[in-house]
């Protein structure tokens, strides 16, 4: 059992019509100026965004608006909001929308005092000093923005596109506003995807080496049930408020640390995604479940008794008369079909609809090991043949 630090500030303010609340957490936390920053025109439509502008206004808080952030957020548009946010005195980040948004905003506080470039801190090469602070209102359950430190941000300003992390605690959200109510719009495939990046957030901690912290494990695994439980309630009917309640939920759990504590998580499959959503633009959480069963059977050797575990207390998988390689494998393949049962992927040629090339894959390998200086994987250490591999294996 790891030594951990838990560390969780964010306030959640979390059912029907808590958006409500905006404007008086706003003002707890000390905004004065705010950016409202959002993605299309979901939120527009729905009317959350004149609700949010109205109860700003309302309030005496002085607000301006930057939206059309996409999925895999660009730092072409963090670069804007960082010059609006210098222009208008901003001194409080809202994001309105999912992990895009979230982790947008959070770049532009990281870049609002910083005297260089912000891609700098997410090339790991500095750190800012000075940030400015952050709330939410969560629209899409997914990626645990709400909750984490941390921010992935891809580079559209360089050939190829590159897809980077940055994390710190400064990035954890002073309030999260979180009503089920506003994810039953959402389409299918966007829930699906939601699902899986959640799921994922867990599985990366939960496959580990570390096999003695039971608390730690029995929720992630709970945590793990309830996705693919609820997942698929909430697939048929997509107004189920209690099943959203219970996905939405169980999205911040995944990536608040919680389901990590005690143990050493690897984050192999995420590294290896975030190359394939850098090069093919794809949406994260099918990227995800593409190439998670490929790493699993790559990896699974290095504790294969954890991966027989999963096939039994997640998966539902009797396996009192199999071997450890043999459950391994059954749980494998059980997750996978959950996947395409939610109408995810689980190959590269299904995610991006064509024959990913040889050259691609060591490209794309290459970019995620650095030029083989990192090693990646905290289950079994991954170099840059290793990642290639894996491609070819998930292909």
């Amino acid at each position: 059992m790891k030594n951990f630090n838990y560390y969780a500030p964010t306030q959640v303010v979390f059912g029907r019509d808590t958006e409500s609340k905006v404007a008086e957490l706003v003002k707890k936390y000390g905004g004065k100026k705010v950016l409202v920053h959002y993605g299309g025109q979901s939120a527009i439509k729905s009317g959350l965004l004149a609700k949010v502008e109205k109860l700003l206004g309302e309030a005496g808080i002085d607000y301006v608006m930057l939206g059309g952030v996409k999925p895999n957020p660009r730092l072409s548009m963090v670069r804007k909001g960082i010059e609006l946010c210098k222009q208008e005195g901003v001194d409080f980040l809202l994001a309105v929308g999912g992990g895009s948004v979230i982790d947008s905003c959070k770049a532009i506080s990281s870049g609002r005092f910083y005297e260089g470039d912000v891609w700098t801190l997410y090339e790991h090469k500095d750190h800012a000093t000075q940030y400015l602070p952050i709330g939410c209102i969560l629209t899409i359950p997914a990626a645990g923005s709400e909750m984490s430190d941390g921010s992935v941000i891809t580079n559209d300003e360089v050939e190829g596109w590159l897809k980077k992390d940055y994390c710190v605690n400064e990035f954890r959200c002073k309030f999260a506003i979180m009503n089920p109510e506003l994810t039953f719009t959402l389409p299918a495939w966007q829930t699906a995807c939601g699902i899986t990046d959640m799921m994922m957030h867990t599985m990366e901690r939960y496959f580990s080496k570390d096999d003695d912290m039971e608390t730690t494990d029995a929720i992630a695994e709970a945590v793990l049930r309830t996705c693919m439980t609820e997942g698929h309630k909430v697939m048929q009917n997509p107004t189920d408020y209690t099943s959203r309640a219970n996905i939405m939920w169980a999205g911040t759990l995944a990536h608040n640390d919680l389901t990590g504590c005690g143990t050493t998580g690897d984050w192999a499959t995420h590294m290896i995604e975030h190359e394939l959503s850098g090069m093919f633009d794809v949406s994260h959480g099918a990227g995800l479940a593409s190439v998670w069963g490929s790493w699993a059977r790559y990896c699974r050797e290095e504790n294969m008794p954890r991966f027989a575990r999963f096939a039994h207390n997640v998966m539902g998988i009797d396996t009192n008369s199999m071997t450890d390689l043999e459950a391994a494998e059954a749980g494998i393949q059980a997750m996978e079909k959950f996947f395409a049962s939610i109408g995810m992927p689980t190959n590269i040629h299904t995610l991006i609809g064509k024959e990913v090339t040889e050259q691609q894959m060591v490209e794309m390998a290459d970019k995620c090991t650095n030029g083989d200086t990192l090693i990646i994987g905290g289950l079994k250490p991954l170099k840059k043949a290793d990642i290639v591999k894996i491609y070819e294996m998930a292909k």
